[in-house]
C-alpha cells in the first residue's frame, strides 16, 4: 500500500528519502490493521477518517526524527503509529465539539452517524495507542501520558477563554503550545527517543518540533487572513465568519490606534457575510498581520536555533526546511 502524501520535502538525500517513503508505508499498514475489529461497524467507523486522507505530518516527524539514532529500530513504526492514532482520536472529538460536518472533504463521523458513535470511536483510537505503547515500555507510556494531559488541558483553556486580566495573546500562545504543539513536540521525541539518540539530541528535536507546530497553527492563523482561495485551497475569513480570534484578530482588538477603529468594530463579533471582504482587506492593511507575521517567525527562528545544535544530517536539513516552509505556505 502506498504511503499517503506529505508535505514535500527537498530530496537532499536519496537514501533519507527512500527511509521516509518505506517507513511511511508501514506506518499506513499497522495504522489500518490496528483498528480492525471483530465488529464490522467498529471497524468502518474507526477507519472512516484513516480512508479520508491526511498527511501523516506527525507519523513522518517521528521518522525524520528517527535519522539521528537507528531508523530501523523495532520501535519506531509503533511509535508514528501511536502519534497518528491519538491525532485522529482527537479529530473526533473536535468535530463534536465544533459540530462540524465535514472532515477532510468527507462527511465527519459524527454527521454521517452521530455524536456518540463520534466520541466512542475517538475512545476506542486512544484504546488501541495505549494498547501499543504498552509495548514501547514504561517511558513512553508516562510520556504520551503527559503529552495528552497537555492536550487537554489546552483545549479546556481554549474553551473557558483568559481569565480576568490575562494577556489573551499569552493565553492564546499556550494554549497553541499546549493543544497543538504538545502531540508534535511528542512526536520529535519518540523518534528520537525511540531510535536510541542521545539525550541533548532528544531535547533538542522535542523543543523543535513543539515550535513548528505552534508556528504551523500561527501559519493557518495567517492564510485565513491573507491568502487567496486558488492559492491555499481555503476560504479566506473562515475564522471570521465563525468568531474565532486567532492571533491577527487579537492583536488587531488590542490596539488603539483611531486608523483601526472600524476594523476593531467588525471583527469584535462574528462578522456577517457583507463585511467580510472589507474586514480582510483591514485586517491585510493593518499592523495586526505584521505583528502576528512577526510572531510566527519567532516561532520558526526557535526551531532553527533547537536544530542548529543537531548533527549535520540529511534529517537535519530537511526539517530546517520544514521551518521555512510554515512560514511560506502562510503567503
Amino acid at each position: 500500500m502506498a504511503a499517503p502524501p506529505v508535505v514535500d520535502l527537498p530530496v537532499v538525500d536519496e537514501r533519507l528519502a527512500e527511509d521516509l517513503s518505506s517507513g511511511l508505508a508501514a506506518v499506513e499498514r499497522l495504522l489500518r490493521s490496528c483498528v480492525e475489529s471483530e465488529d464490522a461497524f467498529v471497524t468502518e467507523a474507526s477507519k472512516h477518517l484513516i480512508e479520508a486522507g491526511g498527511k501523516r505530518f506527525r507519523a513522518m516527524l517521528v521518522l525524520l526524527a528517527a535519522q539521528f539514532g537507528d531508523p530501523k529500530s523495532a520501535a519506531v513504526v509503533p511509535g508514528a503509529v501511536v502519534m497518528e492514532l491519538t491525532h485522529l482520536a482527537t479529530l473526533y472529538h473536535d468535530d463534536v465539539m465544533d459540530e462540524a460536518a465535514v472532515r477532510r472533504g468527507t462527511p465527519s463521523a459524527n454527521a454521517r452517524w452521530n455524536n456518540t458513535v463520534a466520541i466512542l470511536t475517538g475512545d476506542y483510537l486512544f484504546a488501541q495507542a495505549a494498547d501499543i505503547l504498552a509495548d514501547l515500555g514504561p517511558e513512553a507510556v508516562r510520556i504520551q501520558a503527559r503529552t495528552f494531559s497537555r492536550l487537554v488541558r489546552g483545549q479546556i483553556r481554549e474553551t473557558i477563554g483568559p481569565a480576568s486580566g490575562a494577556d489573551p495573546i499569552a493565553h492564546y500562545l499556550s494554549v497553541l503550545a499546549d493543544k497543538t504543539g504538545s502531540l508534535i513536540a511528542t512526536s520529535g521525541r519518540f523518534g528520537a527517543l525511540l531510535s536510541g539518540a542521545s539525550e541533548d539530541v532528544v531535547t533538542r528535536v522535542t523543543a523543535a518540533c513543539e515550535a513548528i507546530g505552534v508556528a504551523w497553527q500561527l501559519g493557518d492563523d495567517l492564510i485565513d487572513v491573507a491568502s487567496d482561495t486558488v492559492g491555499s485551497g481555503k476560504t479566506p475569513g473562515t475564522d471570521l465568519r465563525e468568531g474565532i480570534r486567532t492571533l491577527p484578530v487579537l492583536y488587531a482588538l488590542g490596539s488603539t490606534s483611531p486608523a483601526e477603529a472600524r476594523l476593531r468594530a467588525l471583527i469584535s463579533t462574528p462578522v456577517a457575510e457583507a463585511d467580510v471582504n472589507e474586514a480582510l482587506l483591514l485586517l491585510r492593511d493593518s499592523d495586526a498581520l505584521k505583528q502576528a507575521r512577526g510572531e510566527l517567525l519567532r516561532w520558526t527562528d526557535r526551531g532553527k536555533s533547537e536544530l542548529e545544535g543537531l548533527p549535520d544530517i540529511p534529517a537535519r536539513a530537511a526539517l530546517m526546511y520544514l521551518c521555512d516552509y510554515v512560514v511560506e505556505r502562510s503567503g
